[in-house]
């Protein structure tokens, strides 16, 4: 999608700073956050949302939730954190791109 905003991020067109970045997912710090850790996870593909998902999303989906946990810790969200997948205009969407937002406040040192 030329116009979306996390499409051109994907793509370089808009810097982030960055999380987490392999071949199917970006995830990257949000720009306003509302905690002292608020970074988005998407895929690299676009799906405007979860009214989107179907069955053969799944792996895409599953590989999302159990990598947010991973970068939240990695992000020094130890002692837990929010996760929220805003869908479409009536559940509060605003880019219309799949992402889940991870946020927490409670930072405690990486160790390791």
């Amino acid at each position: 999608m030329d116009d979306c905003i996390f499409c051109k991020i994907v793509r370089g067109d808009i810097p982030c700073r960055k999380v987490y970045d392999d071949g199917e997912l970006l995830a990257f710090h949000d720009i306003h956050p509302a905690a002292k850790v608020h970074f988005m996870l998407i895929p690299k593909t676009h799906m405007d949302s979860l009214l989107e998902a179907e069955d053969s999303h799944a792996p895409l989906l599953g590989r999302m939730l159990v990598l947010a946990p991973r970068l939240a810790r990695e992000q020094g969200l130890n002692n837990g954190f929010r996760t929220v997948i805003n869908t479409g205009k009536g559940g509060g969407q605003e880019v219309f791109h799949l992402h889940i937002h991870i946020i927490g406040d409670d930072v405690s040192p990486v160790v390791g």
